[in-house]
Protein backbone atom coordinates (compact mmCIF):
# COMPACT_ATOMS: atom_id res chain seq x y z
CA UNK A 1 0.00 0.00 0.00
CA UNK A 2 2.61 2.69 0.83
CA UNK A 3 4.61 1.59 -2.37
CA UNK A 4 1.36 2.59 -4.24
CA UNK A 5 1.01 5.81 -2.18
CA UNK A 6 4.84 6.74 -2.93
CA UNK A 7 3.63 6.13 -7.05
CA UNK A 8 1.31 7.96 -6.84
CA UNK A 9 2.65 10.74 -5.09
CA UNK A 10 5.72 10.45 -7.37
CA UNK A 11 3.12 10.56 -10.45
CA UNK A 12 0.77 13.10 -9.32
CA UNK A 13 2.20 15.83 -11.97
CA UNK A 14 1.97 13.32 -14.99
CA UNK A 15 -1.69 12.64 -13.40
CA UNK A 16 -2.71 15.99 -12.94
CA UNK A 17 -2.07 16.45 -16.12
CA UNK A 18 -3.83 13.74 -18.23
CA UNK A 19 -6.45 14.36 -16.49
CA UNK A 20 -6.55 18.14 -17.45
CA UNK A 21 -5.94 16.89 -21.00
CA UNK A 22 -8.61 14.49 -21.31
CA UNK A 23 -11.29 17.35 -19.24
CA UNK A 24 -9.99 19.98 -22.12
CA UNK A 25 -10.21 17.40 -24.59
CA UNK A 26 -14.13 16.17 -23.62
CA UNK A 27 -14.77 19.71 -23.42
CA UNK A 28 -12.91 20.68 -27.09
CA UNK A 29 -15.21 17.97 -28.69
CA UNK A 30 -18.36 19.53 -26.86
CA UNK A 31 -17.26 23.10 -28.05
CA UNK A 32 -16.07 21.68 -31.43
CA UNK A 33 -19.84 19.70 -32.25
CA UNK A 34 -21.53 23.08 -31.18
CA UNK A 35 -19.48 25.21 -33.20
CA UNK A 36 -19.98 22.64 -36.40
CA UNK A 37 -23.64 22.97 -35.52
CA UNK A 38 -23.64 26.60 -35.63
CA UNK A 39 -21.30 26.69 -38.86
CA UNK A 40 -23.89 23.87 -40.57
CA UNK A 41 -26.37 26.07 -39.63
CA UNK A 42 -24.88 29.53 -40.87
CA UNK A 43 -24.27 28.18 -44.02
CA UNK A 44 -27.22 26.27 -44.83
CA UNK A 45 -28.83 30.14 -44.08
CA UNK A 46 -26.81 32.17 -46.54
CA UNK A 47 -27.33 28.84 -49.40
CA UNK A 48 -31.36 29.67 -48.61
CA UNK A 49 -30.37 33.36 -48.60
CA UNK A 50 -28.97 32.79 -52.24
CA UNK A 51 -32.17 30.50 -53.32
CA UNK A 52 -30.47 27.58 -53.23
CA UNK A 53 -32.84 24.87 -53.28
CA UNK A 54 -33.24 23.67 -49.57
CA UNK A 55 -32.82 20.14 -50.86
CA UNK A 56 -29.45 20.77 -51.57
CA UNK A 57 -28.73 22.83 -49.10
CA UNK A 58 -29.17 20.34 -46.81
CA UNK A 59 -27.28 17.95 -48.66
CA UNK A 60 -24.08 20.13 -48.84
CA UNK A 61 -24.62 21.30 -45.20
CA UNK A 62 -24.75 17.77 -43.71
CA UNK A 63 -21.85 16.78 -45.76
CA UNK A 64 -20.07 20.18 -44.48
CA UNK A 65 -20.94 18.78 -40.40
CA UNK A 66 -19.75 15.50 -41.10
CA UNK A 67 -16.16 16.38 -42.83
CA UNK A 68 -15.92 19.26 -39.91
CA UNK A 69 -17.04 16.80 -36.94
CA UNK A 70 -13.91 14.22 -38.05
CA UNK A 71 -11.52 17.15 -38.20
CA UNK A 72 -12.64 18.18 -34.74
CA UNK A 73 -11.90 14.35 -33.48
CA UNK A 74 -7.95 14.37 -35.00
CA UNK A 75 -7.00 17.44 -33.82
CA UNK A 76 -8.55 16.75 -30.35
CA UNK A 77 -6.41 13.72 -30.64
CA UNK A 78 -3.57 14.77 -31.75
CA UNK A 79 -4.28 17.73 -28.63
CA UNK A 80 -3.73 15.17 -26.32
CA UNK A 81 -1.12 13.11 -27.67
CA UNK A 82 -2.03 10.35 -29.80
CA UNK A 83 0.21 10.18 -33.01
CA UNK A 84 -2.31 11.38 -35.56
CA UNK A 85 -0.72 10.36 -38.77
CA UNK A 86 -0.51 6.56 -37.89
CA UNK A 87 -4.37 7.18 -36.15
CA UNK A 88 -5.00 8.57 -39.93
CA UNK A 89 -3.74 5.84 -41.48
CA UNK A 90 -5.27 3.65 -38.99
CA UNK A 91 -8.45 5.06 -39.77
CA UNK A 92 -7.64 4.99 -43.35
CA UNK A 93 -7.39 0.79 -42.93
CA UNK A 94 -10.40 0.88 -40.65
CA UNK A 95 -12.52 2.49 -43.27
CA UNK A 96 -11.98 0.14 -45.76
CA UNK A 97 -12.92 -2.01 -43.62
CA UNK A 98 -15.97 -0.53 -42.47
CA UNK A 99 -16.52 0.23 -45.90
CA UNK A 100 -16.41 -2.95 -47.48
CA UNK A 101 -18.77 -4.10 -44.77
CA UNK A 102 -21.26 -1.21 -44.87
CA UNK A 103 -21.53 -0.96 -48.85
CA UNK A 104 -25.27 -0.34 -48.52
CA UNK A 105 -24.44 3.04 -46.48
CA UNK A 106 -21.44 3.82 -49.27
CA UNK A 107 -24.03 2.83 -52.07
CA UNK A 108 -26.82 5.28 -50.30
CA UNK A 109 -24.07 8.20 -50.50
CA UNK A 110 -23.13 7.81 -54.13
CA UNK A 111 -26.52 7.62 -54.78
CA UNK A 112 -26.89 10.81 -53.00
CA UNK A 113 -24.44 12.71 -54.95
CA UNK A 114 -25.92 11.27 -58.14
CA UNK A 115 -29.31 12.73 -56.82
CA UNK A 116 -27.57 16.34 -56.15
CA UNK A 117 -25.95 15.96 -60.10
CA UNK A 118 -28.42 15.11 -61.73
CA UNK A 119 -31.56 16.56 -59.70
CA UNK A 120 -34.44 14.20 -60.89
CA UNK A 121 -36.03 16.83 -58.16
CA UNK A 122 -35.97 19.59 -55.86
CA UNK A 123 -37.60 20.22 -52.40
CA UNK A 124 -41.39 20.60 -52.70
CA UNK A 125 -41.95 18.75 -55.32
CA UNK A 126 -44.26 15.71 -55.37
CA UNK A 127 -42.63 12.51 -56.36
CA UNK A 128 -43.16 9.10 -56.56
CA UNK A 129 -39.32 7.00 -56.20
CA UNK A 130 -38.43 3.66 -53.93
CA UNK A 131 -41.98 2.26 -54.11
CA UNK A 132 -43.29 5.66 -52.04
CA UNK A 133 -45.18 8.50 -53.05
CA UNK A 134 -44.50 12.30 -51.04
CA UNK A 135 -43.70 15.94 -51.05
CA UNK A 136 -39.29 16.19 -51.32
CA UNK A 137 -38.43 17.71 -47.85
CA UNK A 138 -34.48 17.87 -48.12
CA UNK A 139 -31.73 15.43 -49.02
CA UNK A 140 -29.34 14.27 -46.63
CA UNK A 141 -26.21 11.90 -46.98
CA UNK A 142 -27.61 8.50 -46.99
CA UNK A 143 -31.69 8.80 -47.38
CA UNK A 144 -33.95 11.29 -48.52
CA UNK A 145 -36.89 12.54 -46.41
CA UNK A 146 -40.60 12.49 -48.05
CA UNK A 147 -43.52 14.04 -46.68
CA UNK A 148 -46.74 11.99 -47.84
CA UNK A 149 -50.11 13.81 -48.30
CA UNK A 150 -51.51 12.08 -45.22
CA UNK A 151 -48.07 13.82 -43.40
CA UNK A 152 -46.56 11.07 -42.63
CA UNK A 153 -42.43 11.38 -42.36
CA UNK A 154 -40.67 9.36 -44.37
CA UNK A 155 -37.20 8.16 -44.80
CA UNK A 156 -36.00 6.80 -48.12
CA UNK A 157 -32.68 5.18 -48.37
CA UNK A 158 -30.87 7.24 -51.67
CA UNK A 159 -29.90 3.74 -53.26
CA UNK A 160 -33.59 3.16 -53.21
CA UNK A 161 -34.46 5.94 -55.31
CA UNK A 162 -31.88 6.11 -57.60
CA UNK A 163 -32.36 2.19 -58.36
CA UNK A 164 -36.13 2.48 -59.28
CA UNK A 165 -37.77 4.69 -61.59
CA UNK A 166 -38.43 8.01 -60.47
CA UNK A 167 -42.29 9.94 -61.21
CA UNK A 168 -41.77 13.74 -60.97
CA UNK A 169 -45.36 14.94 -60.97
CA UNK A 170 -44.21 18.66 -59.68
CA UNK A 171 -42.31 19.06 -62.65
CA UNK A 172 -43.62 20.47 -65.14
CA UNK A 173 -46.20 23.49 -65.00
CA UNK A 174 -49.16 21.87 -66.77
CA UNK A 175 -50.67 18.28 -66.33
CA UNK A 176 -53.16 16.65 -68.56
CA UNK A 177 -56.48 14.73 -66.53
CA UNK A 178 -57.66 11.68 -67.74
CA UNK A 179 -61.69 10.58 -67.02
CA UNK A 180 -63.94 8.11 -68.39
CA UNK A 181 -67.20 8.58 -68.54
CA UNK A 182 -69.87 5.85 -69.19
CA UNK A 183 -73.05 6.49 -71.65
CA UNK A 184 -75.87 4.60 -71.51
CA UNK A 185 -75.93 2.92 -75.15
CA UNK A 186 -79.63 4.85 -75.45
CA UNK A 187 -78.34 8.14 -74.91
CA UNK A 188 -77.38 10.67 -77.56
CA UNK A 189 -73.76 10.53 -78.15
CA UNK A 190 -74.10 13.97 -80.23
CA UNK A 191 -75.51 15.48 -77.13
CA UNK A 192 -73.53 13.57 -74.41
CA UNK A 193 -70.49 15.41 -75.86
CA UNK A 194 -71.83 18.79 -76.30
CA UNK A 195 -72.42 18.84 -72.34
CA UNK A 196 -69.20 17.39 -72.11
CA UNK A 197 -67.30 20.38 -74.23
CA UNK A 198 -69.83 22.59 -72.54
CA UNK A 199 -68.52 21.75 -68.95
CA UNK A 200 -64.78 22.22 -70.09
CA UNK A 201 -64.79 25.28 -71.96
CA UNK A 202 -66.65 27.21 -69.10
CA UNK A 203 -64.26 25.54 -66.21
CA UNK A 204 -61.92 28.69 -65.38
CA UNK A 205 -59.23 26.43 -64.42
CA UNK A 206 -59.34 24.26 -67.87
CA UNK A 207 -56.68 25.55 -69.62
CA UNK A 208 -57.26 26.94 -73.69
CA UNK A 209 -53.84 25.52 -74.67
CA UNK A 210 -53.34 22.72 -75.10
CA UNK A 211 -56.84 21.96 -76.15
CA UNK A 212 -58.65 19.35 -74.27
CA UNK A 213 -59.49 16.04 -75.88
CA UNK A 214 -63.14 14.45 -76.10
CA UNK A 215 -63.71 11.23 -77.67
CA UNK A 216 -65.13 7.55 -77.76
CA UNK A 217 -62.52 5.31 -76.32
CA UNK A 218 -64.60 2.00 -76.64
CA UNK A 219 -68.22 0.35 -76.78
CA UNK A 220 -68.26 -1.70 -72.78
CA UNK A 221 -70.54 -4.24 -71.78
CA UNK A 222 -73.09 -1.76 -70.30
CA UNK A 223 -71.90 1.92 -71.79
CA UNK A 224 -70.41 3.74 -74.38
CA UNK A 225 -67.02 5.14 -72.40
CA UNK A 226 -65.95 8.72 -73.32
CA UNK A 227 -62.52 10.13 -72.71
CA UNK A 228 -62.24 13.35 -71.20
CA UNK A 229 -58.76 14.68 -71.15
CA UNK A 230 -58.37 18.93 -70.16
CA UNK A 231 -55.34 20.09 -69.39
CA UNK A 232 -54.62 22.34 -66.62
CA UNK A 233 -52.05 23.89 -64.05
CA UNK A 234 -49.93 21.35 -61.93
CA UNK A 235 -51.32 23.06 -58.80
CA UNK A 236 -54.99 22.54 -59.89
CA UNK A 237 -55.05 19.12 -60.93
CA UNK A 238 -57.15 17.41 -57.54
CA UNK A 239 -59.15 20.25 -57.31
CA UNK A 240 -60.26 20.31 -61.07
CA UNK A 241 -60.13 16.59 -61.23
CA UNK A 242 -63.03 15.98 -58.16
CA UNK A 243 -64.84 19.19 -59.77
CA UNK A 244 -64.94 18.29 -62.74
CA UNK A 245 -66.37 14.96 -61.77
CA UNK A 246 -69.36 16.58 -60.13
CA UNK A 247 -70.24 18.77 -62.63
CA UNK A 248 -69.99 16.21 -65.29
CA UNK A 249 -72.34 13.93 -63.30
CA UNK A 250 -74.86 16.62 -62.33
CA UNK A 251 -74.83 17.75 -66.09
CA UNK A 252 -75.98 14.86 -67.29
CA UNK A 253 -78.41 14.04 -64.90
CA UNK A 254 -79.78 17.18 -66.03
CA UNK A 255 -79.87 16.19 -69.56
CA UNK A 256 -81.66 13.30 -68.51
CA UNK A 257 -78.64 11.53 -70.06
CA UNK A 258 -78.08 8.17 -67.95
CA UNK A 259 -74.55 6.87 -66.77
CA UNK A 260 -75.45 3.64 -66.38
CA UNK A 261 -74.75 0.69 -63.99
CA UNK A 262 -72.91 -2.47 -65.03
CA UNK A 263 -75.34 -5.17 -65.94
CA UNK A 264 -75.78 -8.95 -67.71
CA UNK A 265 -78.41 -9.64 -70.02
CA UNK A 266 -79.97 -13.53 -69.02
CA UNK A 267 -81.83 -15.25 -72.13
CA UNK A 268 -83.69 -18.02 -70.14
CA UNK A 269 -84.33 -20.88 -73.31
CA UNK A 270 -87.46 -22.72 -71.86
CA UNK A 271 -86.95 -26.58 -73.85
CA UNK A 272 -89.74 -29.47 -73.45
CA UNK A 273 -88.56 -32.88 -72.08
Amino acid sequence: MEMIQAWLLDQQPMIIDSAVNFLLAIASLWAGFKVSNILSSVLKTVMLGKSIDPAIAAFACSLFQAFLKIAIIIAVLSYVGFETSSFIAVLGAAGLAIGLSLQGSLANFASGILIIMFRPFKAGDFVEAGGVAGSVKEIQIFSTILTSPDNKYIVVPNAQITGSPITNYSRHDTRRIDLTIGISYKADLQKSEQVLKYILENHSLVLKEPIYTIGIVSLGDSSVNFVVRPWVKTPDYWPVQYELNKQIKEALDKENIGIPYPQMDVHVHQTNQ
